[in-house]
């Protein structure tokens, strides 16, 4: 019998936690990139909503949001300003925009 038989194997075991951890890493980076994503999406549509929302209203607020891939959480209105919250699959962005100068 050799010395090191009881370390036959090893590198098997050892390179499979390597692999392991490295798909859960590329998971976890994968996740995150998503999350990026949705949150600019989700500004963009809030951008859009409220933009829209100070020639056409809630309804055209709603519209743009939804042509964005966004649902319009809330809307409201302070004089010529309006303030839309958008949701991109549980991303909040909100916007506000004015009708004017």
């Amino acid at each position: 019998m050799h010395a090191n038989d009881g370390e036959r194997g090893q590198a098997v075991v050892l390179l499979l936690a390597v692999v392991v951890m490295a798909a859960l890493g590329l998971v976890a980076v994968g996740l995150f990139g998503e999350r990026i994503v949705d949150r600019g999406r989700a500004r963009t549509a809030a951008d859009a909503a409220a933009l829209a929302a100070t020639v056409g209203g809630h309804s055209a607020a709603s519209r743009l949001a939804a042509r964005n891939g966004a649902q319009l959480v809330s809307y409201s209105e302070s004089g010529d300003s309006v303030t839309v919250v958008v949701d991109v699959d549980g991303e909040r962005a909100t916007a506000r925009a004015t009708d004017g100068p």
